[in-house]
């Protein structure tokens, strides 16, 4: 995708409008603050989209125990890892809450309770994406929890209820990673992709422009190779999110569709009518 292609599916946008809806493979922490091809991909997609009311994201970082949405003013940046330079853990995102938009939400759930969240803040699967993406920080965000515990279906249909956030200013973003196996990383530059890890996010890559999203719920039937690609589903819990947001007719657009440590795809994706 480029930016002509970006420019085109966004155009000026009026609040009546609806929101371009994304997926984002986030990756390794360090892209918060380096300038790479994935980061360099964020900066091109922020300066290109419309400007929203608030931005809500469905991050892989935040599993509950019920679903949560962070409903406050100002929320803190956490530095959710280890083992990473001193910058990174310096960084801070310090954009406002969307307490009124998350109250919104939790009223537009109305066949699974959300409870309002004020202890959690921005995980770094949704700050270190940000940072680049609207590196001003002046734009409200906040955060939908994952219940882990739930399947699949959960997830698909609870976004379905609060598709109508997409028409009152909000983009929403899922972020996580089409293939996310950490055991199989390679370090070495100019590692390949496994076969596995192409095949399978070739496979999902075909449904979602099929628009196949049943098939896309019941990924776990391609069996072994689902648990290659994701030995747990946190990073593949985002999308289940994005599919249930998205409104018929949209077309996804593909950009970093790319591999980092041979076991992360960095695939991600805009939806656009």
């Amino acid at each position: 995708m480029n930016l002509f292609e970006l420019k085109k599916i966004t155009g000026e946008h009026k609040v009546s409008e609806r929101m371009p809806l994304m997926f984002i493979g986030h990756g390794n922490p360090m892209n918060a603050i380096e300038n790479n091809r994935f980061s360099t991909s964020w900066k091109e997609v922020g300066a290109k989209l419309p400007r929203p009311q608030a931005i809500l994201s469905v991050s892989a970082h935040w599993l509950t125990r019920g679903t949560r949405v962070l409903a406050v003013e100002h929320p803190r940046t956490i530095h959710d890892f280890g083992g990473f330079p001193q910058e990174l853990f310096a960084q801070q995102y310090p954009a406002p809450g969307a307490p009124e938009f998350a109250k919104e939400t939790q009223r537009l759930s109305t066949q699974q309770h959300i409870v309002l969240d004020d202890e959690w803040g921005f995980d770094h699967g949704t700050w270190s994406v940000l940072v680049q993406m609207f590196p001003k920080a002046d734009i409200p965000v906040y955060q939908l929890s994952i219940d882990y515990s739930k399947p699949m279906s959960y997830h698909f249909a609870l976004a379905q209820q609060l598709r109508t956030l997409r028409d009152k200013g909000v983009l929403v973003i899922g972020s996580g990673n089409i293939v996310h196996n950490l055991h199989a990383v390679n370090f070495q530059s100019n590692a390949k992709p496994y076969d596995w890890a192409l095949e399978f996010d070739s496979t999902i890559k075909q449904w979602i422009e099929k628009g196949d999203h049943q098939s896309i719920l019941n990924f776990q039937r391609l069996g072994a190779l689902a648990l290659q690609a994701h030995p747990t589903y946190d990073h593949f819990l985002p999308l289940m999110y994005v599919l249930g947001f998205y409104h018929s007719g949209e077309n996804p657009t593909f950009f970093n569709d790319d591999f980092d440590m041979s076991s992360v795809s960095m695939r991600s994706m805009i939806y656009h009518t």
